[in-house]
Formats: structure tokens, C-alpha cells, sequence
């Protein structure tokens, strides 16, 4: 297996990490520590277009594939922002995937064409506080009534709800006792985010302050029917398009929040001078360092594989749980590797690893757990029967 990536590639990565230079690590920490969406980051990346780089050009779009998206977000994680960076604005990438594969061509101009100019922000509400990832059993019902379905349900780990104008919902509108197939009967909308039917909670959480997580209570929230992507009843396997491009997304800002570890924790090692040599010249400090440099351009290699068979149409659900496992993985021991590197002063704030450390952490656990990743993995890598 090999990647190199092309010079449009390259130009689009080094052109990333110029953009995101202006943010530097000042910004982060102040972000880090007082919260507050990265507005600027969002508004410079819209102006840029880049916001629309895997969607179709007849929308505003670049019209280029997961593995440029890929190559786009894991520079703006490794420029310095992490997760914090990435998460502002992964969402606006991948999650109209099912507009894209399922919207009328009214929809597509209507809904794609706004958030690619950085006009809308969404928020993708799926996970429920008492199914998890039990996707098929959610409890958050629409109704039709007339030309349109009234909603009421709870939802949880809603990020950017805060500053969200738009939500893309799965909902049930046909009670699963009713249905042939438990993925059966889950519709989704992509509709205005009405604060009016909202009550909106933030959680405190450990990191990623500045991108905000929320609980979600909707009371009599009226979705026009035009706003349903698809066929009713057929959400389930449309948010299935958005899934695998999120792996593979993630993954790569895994790769990045390590990348940028990595390279902190060398800077250092070279320069702090201890017993008279620079701590770097250690083996001691060297090998966990370069151990954790191959594990992270191995998984590299596994997001880049898992991005190609997606832009080649070709299945990748194997390959993309795969690559989201061994990047999280790689990148909390590279992070809290190079949290060690520093010694004491990797505690400290002011030298960026420990925000890195908790961010990686993050991305270990959400948006899927490895526990489930394997069990996908012997399943449908291996044969072995399904557990879950």
C-alpha cells in the first residue's frame, strides 16, 4: 500500500496550513480556555470556498473527492487547532452527503448552496440519551400533519448546537412495531434549527470548549415537507452515505492532532538541555517518539486507502472503521507521548500538548467506540458472527 499525494494535492494541503497559520497557538488557547465558536476560522475557510470542496461544482462546490477533503482537514488539525479547528467545521463537509445522494435538485440548490458560502451552519441530530448507537431503536417521532411533521424528542452530543441555523434530524415517522425491518421507518429532514421549539443545554465536557456539545429537547417542532430528503421511512440508509466519509475524515484529524504533537515534542526534546545534552540525544526520549511517528503514518496510509475506494465507488466500511481505529489510537499515544517528552511542563497550558492529549481522547471514543469498530471489523473482515 503506498500514497503520494499529487501536486493539486499538495497545493491544497500547503495552502491550508498558510490559511490556518494565522491562527496560531494564542488563538487556540484562548478558545481552549474561555470557549467561543471559531468564527473566524469558519468565515476565512468559507471565503476561501473550501467548505465546499467534496460537493458538487454546479452548487458552489469544488466538486473534488473525501481523499482532498481528507488531505484538508487533517492540515487544519495539524496546523495547531486539533480537534477544536476540525470539529468547527467537519460537519459542513461531509454531513449533507445524504442531500447530495438523495435531494431533489431544488433541495441540492437550496441547501447545499448556503452552507458551501458559509451562510449556514448546521447540526447533525441523530444520537439519543437512551438508544447510543443503537441507532434503529430512536424515540424522537415526527408526525405528519397536513404539509408538514410536527417533531418531539430528545437528542444528546449535538455539536455546534449554539450557533446552528440548520439541523439535519433522523426521526421516526412510522413506530417500530409497525415495520417489516427496524432500520425501516426513520426518516430524515434537513430543516431550520427554530430556537422557538428548542431547549437547548450545553454539556461540559473536557475539551474542545470552543465547539460546543449539547442536549437537545424539541417540543412541537414543525419541519415543512419539503424539507424530508429521500422517501420517507429510508433515513437510516441514507445517513449511511455520510458515515464512512466521516470515518475517514476523523481519521485523518487524528493523524493530524498527532503529526502536530509529534513534531512539538522533537522541537523540544532538541532543545531542552539536561545533564548536559539536549534530552532528545536520549534513546529514552528518542524511540517512544519515533515509535509513535511509524504508527501514525502507518494509519495514515489506512485513511488515505480507506478515502481512495470511497472516491472509486468502491466498498470501504472495512477500511474506514479500520483507518478511524488506528489513527484515534495512534494519535492518544503520540499525544501523551509527547505530554511525557515535556515532563513537568506538559502539564502546563502554555505549551499546547496536554489540550492535545485531551482532544485526541475525544476522538478515541466518539463518533464510534473501538469496542464497536472491532466488532464491525471481525464481522464483516473476518466472518465471525455479529455481536451487537
Amino acid at each position: 500500500m503506498t500514497f503520494t499525494m499529487t501536486d493539486a494535492q499538495q497545493e491544497i494541503r500547503d495552502t491550508i496550513l498558510r490559511l490556518c497559520a494565522q491562527f496560531d497557538d494564542d488563538y487556540w488557547l484562548e478558545k481552549d480556555r474561555v470557549g467561543g465558536y471559531p468564527q473566524e476560522l469558519h468565515a476565512a475557510l468559507a471565503e476561501g470556498g473550501w467548505l465546499g470542496i467534496a460537493m458538487p461544482e454546479a452548487y458552489g462546490g469544488s466538486g473534488l473527492g473525501i481523499t482532498e477533503a481528507t488531505i484538508m482537514m487533517q492540515a487544519i488539525a495539524e496546523a495547531g487547532g486539533g480537534a477544536s479547528a476540525a470539529s468547527a467545521i467537519h460537519l459542513s463537509i461531509f454531513g449533507l452527503n445524504p442531500v447530495v445522494k438523495f435531494g431533489t435538485e431544488e433541495q441540492k440548490e437550496r441547501m447545499l448552496t448556503p452552507l458551501i458560502a458559509g451562510q449556514h451552519k448546521p447540526c447533525f441530530a441523530v444520537t439519543e440519551p437512551t438508544t447510543g448507537l443503537d441507532t434503529t431503536k430512536l424515540r424522537t417521532k415526527a408526525v405528519k400533519q397536513g404539509e408538514r411533521y410536527v417533531v418531539n424528542g430528545q437528542k444528546v452530543w449535538i455539536t455546534t448546537a449554539q450557533v446552528a441555523d440548520k439541523m439535519l434530524l433522523l426521526a421516526r415517522t412510522t413506530p417500530l412495531e409497525d415495520v417489516e425491518k427496524s432500520t425501516e421507518g426513520l426518516t430524515l429532514f434537513y430543516t431550520k434549527f427554530d430556537r422557538d421549539f428548542l431547549d437547548i443545554r450545553e454539556i461540559e465536557k473536557m475539551g474542545r470548549k470552543c465547539v460546543d456539545s449539547n442536549e437537545l429537547f424539541i417540543e412541537g417542532l414543525p419541519i415543512p415537507a419539503e424539507d424530508m430528503i429521500g422517501q420517507e421511512g429510508q433515513g437510516f440508509r441514507q445517513i449511511l452515505h455520510g458515515l464512512n466519509p466521516e470515518r475517514v475524515m476523523i481519521a485523518g484529524e487524528c493523524v493530524g492532532i498527532a503529526r502536530n504533537a509529534l513534531k512539538r515534542a522533537a522541537e523540544y526534546a532538541k532543545e531542552r538541555v539536561v545533564f548536559g545534552r539536549p534530552i532528545g540525544q536520549n534513546q529514552g526520549v528518542q524511540h517512544p517518539l519515533a515509535h509513535c511517528w511509524a504508527k501514525v503514518e502507518a494509519a495514515n496510509l489506512m485513511v488515505m486507502h480507506a478515502a481512495a475506494l470511497y472516491d472509486a465507488g468502491k466498498p470501504c466500511g472495512v477500511e474506514a472503521n479500520a483507518a478511524k481505529l488506528l489513527a484515534a489510537e495512534a494519535a492518544v499515544e503520540a499525544t501523551q507521548t509527547a505530554q511525557l517528552t515535556f515532563g513537568g511542563f506538559g502539564y502546563a497550558k502554555e505549551y499546547h500538548v496536554e489540550r492535545l492529549v485531551r482532544e485526541a481522547l475525544l476522538f478515541k471514543i466518539v463518533p464510534i467506540t473501538p469496542q464497536l469498530l472491532l466488532s464491525f471489523i471481525a464481522e464483516k473482515a473476518l466472518g465471525l458472527p455479529k455481536s451487537y
